[in-house]
Parts: structure tokens; sequence; C-alpha cells
């Protein structure tokens, strides 16, 4: 067998399409978080992977930054969840790892649904600094993903590290696409 020595996670036609129709801007949180679960559903959709999204942006002024869907599957890969492609990809466009740093900064991750355990681990060392969620990790657990262990406290743990969270914004659209995910048939990948 011979080792790659390199992977790429990339986002599907489609939505490099959405993102060059975008807005600049989306300055409300819930127009933001409205992105999201529209990048979910479109991604079920187009059967392009599972039915999570996420948006990075500014929060001062809304700037958006960076989109992810979840590639999972397309790309063959457990790590390619929206959050992580999202924040990968705002932080290759703002050249650096700390968003904290970047200009624009503080950073804002919107997603379509509660982070798992691995997604719940990368925020805090991507320099993000809220988290805006739509669907609830039980949402994501009825449609039959298994989300891992998370702390009980996970919003205070993230609170504590200086990373302000939402939750449940516009839950009922995002567990939606959850919902109409599993009516599918699609495929729900767990270990």
């Amino acid at each position: 067998m011979k080792a790659s020595h390199a992977f790429a996670v990339e986002l599907p036609d489609w939505c490099r399409t959405l993102a060059d129709e975008l807005p600049d801007r989306l300055p409300d949180a819930t127009d933001r978080m409205r992105l999201a679960i529209d990048l979910s559903r479109r991604n079920v959709s187009a059967g392009t992977g599972g039915p999570f999204g996420a948006v990075v942006s500014s929060i001062a002024d809304g700037r958006l930054i960076a989109i992810g869907v979840n590639r999972v599957e397309p790309e063959t890969c457990s790590s390619a969840h929206a959050e992580i492609v999202a924040l990968s990809l705002a932080q290759a466009t703002l050249s650096t790892w700390n968003l904290a740093d970047a200009a624009g900064a503080p950073m804002e991750l919107a997603t379509s649904c509660e982070p798992c355990a691995m997604c719940l681990g990368a925020i805090p060392w991507s320099g993000v600094q809220r988290v805006v969620c739509g669907a609830t990790k039980r949402d994501a657990e009825i449609t039959g993903f298994d989300e891992g262990e998370r702390p009980g406290d996970w919003i205070g743990v993230l609170n504590r590290r200086g990373i302000d969270v939402q939750t449940e914004i516009l839950q009922a659209d995002a567990a939606e696409v959850l919902a109409e995910y599993r009516r599918t048939g699609a495929r729900i990948y767990n270990p």
C-alpha cells in the first residue's frame, strides 16, 4: 500500500458557486444562522454530504469569511464536519491558524447544529469568540448521528475560555433538515 502524504477537503461545486453569490456581509446573527441551515439543506438535496452547514464571520460587521458543509462521506474524511471545514477555510482565507488574531476579529462560528465532541474540541483552538447553534445535540442523535461525549456544561467550558455561546437559534428549521435527511434514507455514518 502506498501511503498518502497530503489530503484536501473541497466544497462541492454548488457551494463554491453559492459563495460567489453571497453578499459580503450578513450583519444579523439570525441571517448567518439561516445561511448555515440553508447550506445544510442544500447539501442534503444535492447529495454532497451530511445535513450540516457552518459559517464563519466577523462579529463586528457580519463580514462573511468562509462557509462549510459536511463532507465526511464524499471526501472519505471523518474530520470533514461542516464546522471544521468552515474554520479551516476561514484560517486559510485569513492566513492565520488563530482567528482571534485575524483582521476583523472577533469571529463567530454559526453552525446548523450544536458541536459534536470533535468540533467542540476544535472551537477553542480556532480562535472564534462566539458560537451560534441551530439544532441541538439531541436533534442530531434522534436522527441517528453519534455526537460523542461532551461535558454536561459544554457551554460553560467555552464561556470560561472567553467564547460566547448561543443555542437553539432557528432550532426547528435546523432540526427539520436533520429529519429530512433521515427521511431520504441517506446513510447515517457512525463509528
